[in-house]
């Protein structure tokens, strides 16, 4: 029996079912969608823990509060969402200071203004573990448009992502920016049919919108060297590990996979706003071609584990 999140994620799915007919979107996606009288409100949550997610002694309160916050911002906009609003729950290691308190909230706050969400409510409490953060946003989209899921990629669309990848762990896993208006022009554009943000690795990442999406992809190989962070070639260096690896298996890159029409999406490509990386295919799996031959493409990113 698997015993990873994911395998967790799909029994926790089949028990939610069948769903109120309010629930438009349920588990499977980066937000879920409750329809309210006014429209759509979407929901996404996030827990972050010292250790695993960030190191409370080394990056500082400023820091660890930013990425709780941006992590739930890239989740709207892996959906295109709007964030609105967002409730925060914090158990604090009883060793943080009120100084430290106040630093690691007003970093929350400023964070989540700077993108038109204002924080709402919450908890705290204090324990003899370490610090964890929960946040839940809630956000919208505009009433013209459905929220992008991961369940619309089409054969012979066309795979892009937002930015270069891999080696996060440098550095870029605490600082990343969260593409919230670059998925607002990506939605505008109406050639967008599945996005997701790379929170696992963009091959695990890609997996989940093939699997929701009942496709395969390609990438190509030179493509793929093209979008590969200079983090990665200096990891590399570090752990002997190919710079191509850390790029399609490294966590937190926070950037977005967008799968679409190329009529809609090449003149935001044009621009370097989004990379072109290769093509949805209507047999199953994940590959990577190279000089013409595939070889099979396996999702070797994070996964956390139980038991």
């Amino acid at each position: 029996m698997s015993t990873d999140e994911f395998a967790f994620i799909d029994w926790l799915r089949q028990r939610t079912l069948p769903k109120d007919a309010r629930v438009a979107i349920g588990i499977g996606d980066d937000m879920a969608a409750v329809r309210w009288s006014g429209g759509l409100v979407l929901v996404t949550c996030d827990i972050r823990l010292d250790t695993v997610h960030f190191i409370w002694a080394e990056h500082g309160p400023e820091m660890v509060g930013r990425k709780a916050i941006a992590c739930s911002l890239s989740d709207c906009a892996a959906m295109a969402a709007r964030p609105r609003a967002a409730v925060i729950s914090v158990a604090l290691n009883k060793n943080v200071s009120m100084d430290e308190a106040k630093r690691l909230a007003g970093s929350m706050i400023d964070t989540a203004k700077a993108f038109g969400c204002e924080i709402v409510g919450g908890d705290t409490t204090a324990w003899k573990g370490p610090t964890a953060i929960d946040v839940t946003m809630l956000g919208e989209v505009p009433d013209n448009r459905q929220p992008i899921q991961r369940s619309g990629a089409r054969t012979g669309d066309t795979i892009y992502v937002t930015g270069k990848l891999g080696g996060s762990i440098l550095g870029r896993h605490m600082t990343f920016e969260p593409r919230v208006e670059l998925a607002q022009e990506l939605a505008a554009t109406g050639g967008v049919r599945a996005m997701i943000d790379i929170s696992d690795g963009l091959a695990a990442d890609l997996g989940h919108i093939c699997e929701e999406s009942r496709c395969g992809a390609v990438l190509e190989r030179d493509l793929l060297e093209k979008v590969i962070h200079d983090d990665a070639y200096r990891l590399s260096v570090e752990d002997n590990v190919a710079p191509l690896e850390h790029a399609l298996h490294d966590g937190e890159d926070f950037e977005l996979v967008v799968v679409g029409e190329e009529r809609g999406l090449d003149p935001l490509a044009a621009t370097g706003q989004i990379r072109r990386i290769g093509w949805v295919t209507a047999e199953g799996g994940m590959r990577i071609r190279q000089d013409g031959q595939d070889q099979p493409m396996v999702p070797a990113g994070w996964q956390h584990r139980f038991g």
